[in-house]
């Protein structure tokens, strides 16, 4: 299992993780609707400030041998639509956008440098309206996180859900105190 992410401000979560290169795929696994729907969501990006963002999850879809969604996250278990915004865009070096369209919108940054024949990904995740969607969120992208880790590495990564749970306790005693 990768780090665990930091929480920087009382509504953001920074987690990084070094990949295998080159940074173009890295890149193609962030943008590209086919390569993202492995390891996050499907859906198109329009790759430019203004540029709309769709997110179609599949959570329960993404690994095998997994456990069923548990009961808080049931609505996450079939195909979940989620849109966005484009906020900036740098190709190969940073993608952010506003995670969302309604008032409790939040906004993800993922920037990419390179490390010898590796990757390094930053994703920040900040102005997450609770703190119960601050902790979703930080398990949430840590195992897609791993996930895309292991999809680079030409691995099968363990189940989607089992792997969540695990990490919403994690995280729980990780959080600071509110």
């Amino acid at each position: 299992m990768n780090a665990y992410g930091t929480f920087t401000a009382p509504d953001t979560v920074r987690i990084e993780r070094l990949l295998p290169g080159p940074i173009e795929r890295v890149w193609a696994y962030l943008t590209e609707s086919d390569k993202r729907g492995r390891w996050l969501s499907s859906g198109d990006m329009d790759l430019r400030p203004g540029g709309q963002v769709e997110h179609v999850f599949r959570n329960s879809e993404l690994t095998l041998n997994d456990d069923p969604a548990p009961a808080k996250y049931q609505r996450h278990a079939g195909a979940v639509t989620m849109g966005g915004e484009i906020t900036a865009c740098e190709q190969f070096r940073l993608l952010a956008y506003r995670w969302g369209t309604d008032a409790n919108a939040s906004h993800v940054t993922f920037e990419l440098t390179p490390q010898n024949d590796k990757v390094l990904l930053v994703v920040t995740h900040r102005q997450i309206a609770s703190r119960d969607n601050l902790l979703g969120f930080s398990a949430g992208w840590h195992t897609h996180l791993d996930i895309l880790a292991d999809r680079l590495e030409g691995r099968e990564p363990p189940g989607f859900w089992k792997t969540h749970g695990r990490l919403v306790a994690e995280y729980e005693s990780r959080m600071p105190a509110a």
